[in-house]
Parts: structure tokens; sequence; C-alpha cells
């Protein structure tokens, strides 16, 4: 006896709505399928039905697979979720059954099925029993994309696919991060994605799009639109920034010092190298300015885009490169002034208040934005060596006399805190790691852990842990970041061959 033939199983994607847009493979197989299967609420209308409904032959059977909850409440005992996969449960088994019987089956599913689809439901309970095929189809993306002569990415840039229904400060994280967008899943989620566009400063550039390629289709500013008026069916879409300079004609020119234009200045903290280390906002930030200001190593981390200025600068001359970006802000521009690390640690943020606190910038915006600061990456490098009360010391005396910083390393020492040393040494300052061992010395064992941590998160990283008395200074230079230990501060050899450094967070009575 020969095995029986099982039925096939087919994902179908539909397009966005407009019939016209199904595809000629979608049409085929609905046509000539034994079994059409389409989704619905429970008022019993399915759009996917009315999207296929020209192509199907007549005489075939179709499973109207009802949902038993959409958006509201339920008494199931496994709630909202559990309502939902019973539900999947059985509407697999009524499609296995098809299948066993050696009838093909046709899953419809608007824009694509493997795109926040209800075929894939399907898709995972049933693909691996029976022989499969699922059909692109056009998603809401490229329909919405389409309809507002909008191109979605250009060039180096990316483009994020946002739920709606995220949480409101994951929505701006998200939205903040990247250079275009599109947040689906729009109804009742519309106005937590309108707040998340306006906190992330691209409320102006959001469009939004209704039925793209449907009866009752609209396309408006986003800013615009009556959260009342808003279905499901609808997306808020960031188009290409790039592609708008480009359509446009119209690069970013500097405004005149008149313009009614409001500029602002924002200092980022990038954190101590590389994009791993950016957080949201400060992507975010970097993305919306229209002109960056730094240091030239600093800014050579960011990635450059289209229509932004950069001004890069020496290292030496902070209040200078302060007082030009914030005189660019008064004559309209956006800008960002790039810090390494953290901006408030021994970085560009003071610079900038200092000089935002005096004539003629006291009205300009300023804001500083957190990062990563090079010791606390050093110290997740080497374990938790931070685990206890800690100061942080610059050893450079290019601001301030070496007598202070002795004074403040014997300060910290005395109190037994772990220090974090930074701007140890250069080319041009060769002694102060010496004297700054000898000093601590006084108060520590010889054996004290230090990290010696050169370039973290860069391309020639090093990490070591050697005794405090071992220092060598001429193994520093300007790159490396000290962390000093207590003296209850711990360097323990694992089984695996690495060594972790921490701190207790007890102290002895």
């Amino acid at each position: 006896m020969t095995e029986r033939q099982t039925g096939r199983l087919y994902g179908v994607g539909l397009g966005p709505g407009d019939p016209s847009l199904v595809t000629v493979r979608a049409a085929e197989l609905i046509g000539k399928a034994d079994v059409v299967a389409y989704h619905s609420a429970r008022h019993g209308r399915s759009i996917a039905r009315s999207i296929a409904e020209r192509y199907l032959a007549g005489g075939q059977i179709e499973e109207k697979l009802v949902y038993p909850v959409t958006v509201e409440t339920t008494d199931h005992p496994g709630g909202y979720r559990g309502a939902l996969d019973e539900f999947y449960e059985e509407a697999a088994a009524r499609l296995a059954a098809h299948l066993d019987a050696g009838r093909d089956v046709v899953v419809l599913a608007e824009g694509d099925p493997l795109f926040y689809g209800s075929y894939q439901h399907m898709h995972k309970r049933l693909a691996h029993r029976y022989p499969t095929e699922v059909v692109p189809g056009v998603t809401s993306v490229s329909a919405a994309a389409a309809r507002l002569g909008a191109p979605l990415v250009e060039a180096e840039e990316v483009l994020t696919i946002i739920p709606g229904t995220l949480p409101e400060e994951e929505l701006t994280a998200r939205i903040a991060a990247t250079d275009s967008a599109v947040i689906m899943k729009l109804g009742r989620t519309f106005p937590a994605v309108r707040r998340a566009l306006e906190r992330a400063g691209r409320l102006e550039d959001a469009q939004y799009v209704e039925r793209a390629t449907m009866a009752g289709e609209r396309t408006a500013p986003l800013a615009e639109v009556d959260p009342e008026s808003v279905p499901y069916f609808s997306v808020a879409v960031l188009p290409s920034k790039v592609a708008q300079l480009s359509w446009t004609g119209q690069p970013i020119t500097e405004p005149a010092p008149d313009a009614d234009t409001e500029g602002d200045v924002v200092v980022v903290g990038t954190g101590p190298a590389g994009p791993l280390w950016l957080t949201p906002e400060a992507r975010g930030a970097l993305a919306r300015a229209t002109d960056l200001v730094g240091y030239t190593t600093y800014l050579d981390r960011v990635p450059a885009r289209p229509g932004q200025v950069r001004h890069g600068s020496d290292n030496k001359v902070e209040a200078e490169r302060a007082e030009f970006a914030l005189d660019l802000a008064r004559r309209g521009r956006r800008v960002a002034v790039v810090s390494s690390g953290d901006p408030g640690v021994f970085a560009m943020a003071t610079a900038v208040l200092e000089a935002a606190c005096a004539d003629p910038y006291r009205s300009v915006p300023v804001r500083v934005l957190p990062g990563m600061t090079a010791a606390h990456a050093a110290a997740s490098r080497a374990g938790a060596p931070l685990g206890h009360d800690y100061a942080t010391i610059s050893l450079s005396d290019r601001l301030k006399p070496w007598d202070v910083i002795a004074k403040r390393l014997r300060a910290a020492a005395e109190a037994d805190l772990v220090l974090a040393l930074y701007n140890p040494g250069s080319k041009s300052r060769t002694t102060q790691v010496g004297a700054a061992r000898d000093l601590l010395l006084e108060y520590r064992a010889g054996d004290t852990p230090v990290v010696m941590a050169r370039d973290v998160g860069g391309p020639t990283e090093r990490i070591r842990t050697v005794r405090l008395a071992d220092l060598d200074p001429t193994q520093v230079d300007m790159r490396t970041l000290l962390l000093i230990g207590s003296s209850q501060t711990q360097a323990v050899a694992r089984d695996n061959g690495t060594e972790v450094v921490w701190t207790p967070r007890r102290y002895p009575e």
C-alpha cells in the first residue's frame, strides 16, 4: 500500500489592500486551492477575503478563523495570551484535518505572511508537518512609502520597523536611535507614538499613512492628525533624510544671523569608543544636528551624514570650541558638541556651560546627554573594581597645579577609596604616574591591584592587572586609564584562567 499524500499548505500574501497588487503566484494559488482560510474578528468581516474575492473560483471550502478576542478583555484562565494560544491551536487543528485529507490549504494574509501576519501562527504549528510554500506580498511599509512618494532609506541609512505597542520609553529610544522608521499598529497606540516622536525630536519629520492603496486612504503630516481618527490600519513613517535633501535640491545651508529658526546646543557623550557604547538618545541627537563640533579624533567616530557640517579642532582649544558651538546656535543651527566618554567627566560639558552662562550666550538652549564613562567601561572589562566607594581624579596638571592633585590623592588614599585616575601621562607629562604611585604606596600595600586599561572598546584594547609596587610609568600613556584598588580590592584567578578584580560592597567593622 502506498502512503496517502497530504495536502500542501500555502501562506499567501495579498499585499496592502488593493486587489490589483496581489501577485500572479498568489492569484493562481487562491483560484485552485481546495480550502481557503482567513482570519476575522467576531463581527465576521475579513479584509483578507475581501482583497482575494475576485480570485476565488467558487465552490471552494472556506475556513473562517474567528478570533475570540482582539483588544477587549477576556475571562479565559490564561488571560489574553492564553485565549489566543488556544485559538491558534484549534485553528491549526482545523487546517491540519484538511491537509491530512489531501486537500491543499491557502491561508490568506494581508501584506506579507511573515511580517506581523496572522498566518505565521499557523506556519509555526504546521510547516514542519506538511509541505509548505510561503508567497510573499507587498507590505504596508512599501505601500506607505509609495503613497508618500518618499524613499525610506538611501546609502548607509538604517530603517527600523517598530510596533507602536511598545512602551513609550522604548518607542522613544528606538526612534531616537535610527535614521528612518516605520511605526506599525497605531490605532489606540497613536498618542504614545506621537509623544515618543516628539520626545525624540522627530515629530516634524513624521508622516502619517492610513489604509494605503485601500478605499479611504489618507496621508498627512503626523503632527496634524487627530488621535481620535486613527485606525489600526495606519502607520507612521520617518522617511530618508538623505533622499529628502536630494529631492529638494536644497542642501542644508547656514541661516542668516537674524533667521527665525531657534538653534540649540547639545553636548553629546559618545562613550569611550565606537558605536556600541553610544546611547539611543545620543545617537538621535547626532543624527538631528545640522553641525557637529569637536576634537577631530572624536568627530571621526561619528558617521558622516549628507547635509551635516563638521567642525573639527585640536584637543587643547575647549573654550574656543564651546564659544564657536554657541555662536552657531545663535544663528539658528542645531549643534552637537561631540565629547568622548561622558561629557560631564573631564570633558566638554563644563566648557560649554561656562561659556553659556556668560554674555552673549545666556539665552542659547543647552542640553547635556550622558555617555558611558571610561572608568565604568574599564571597570567592566576587569570585573567590578568600583564596587564600593571610589574617587575620580585627573593627573593632568595643565589646568590645576600638581600640589592640588597630590593633596587630593593623599586625601583619597587616607580614606581608603578606590581610585580612577584619568589623563595619567602623555609625551610631555612623564612624571605624574611615578609620583602618584610613590605617594599611594605610603598608604597602600605594594600588592594592591592596579588595573591598567588602554583603548577600552577600541581596536588595540589591552587590560592588565599589576601590583601597585610594580606600576611602570613607561607603560602608561594618554589613552590609558588606571583603576587603583583600596585595601579591600581583590584580584582573583578563576578556574578558566582569567583574573577578575573586584571590591566587596561590605567594609569591615
